[in-house]
């Protein structure tokens, strides 16, 4: 599913334009698999598998598989919703350089939702 984000994303006008000053790359943890995800001017530019030997990235989203299954799912639960309260609810770690994400949370919020599936 992971490898649909840059489709997902890419093809979102409104979103792309919302992360246009975004340029980064970040870790995105689903239990023991990771995900290397560059964006550039808020496209995706590339998605890439691990495992990884030192790779660079300005923060992690790390999470248990199933949380993030949980977010995925077409009406999550409380708790379960948003990043946010992934985080309130210790499920989610966040861990690097929090200024890119923070500064964009609204971005990455939607970037992540976009994977959701539909009903």
């Amino acid at each position: 599913m992971i490898e649909t984000l840059a489709e997902r994303v890419n093809g979102n006008a409104w979103l792309t334009h919302r992360g246009r000053f975004v340029d980064t790359t970040f870790l995105l943890g689903i239990g023991p698999e990771t995900w290397l995800v560059r964006i550039a001017e808020g496209h995706v530019a590339e998605v890439r598998k691990g495992p990884f030997i030192m790779p660079r990235w300005t923060f992690a989203l790390r999470a248990p598989r199933e949380a993030w299954e949980e977010f995925w799912s077409p009406a999550p639960p409380p708790g379960s919703n948003d990043l946010v309260a992934l985080l309130k609810t210790r499920r989610l770690a966040i861990e690097g350089d929090m200024h890119p994400f923070m500064a964009n949370l609204f971005y990455f919020k939607f970037v992540l939702a976009s994977l959701r599936r539909s009903a």
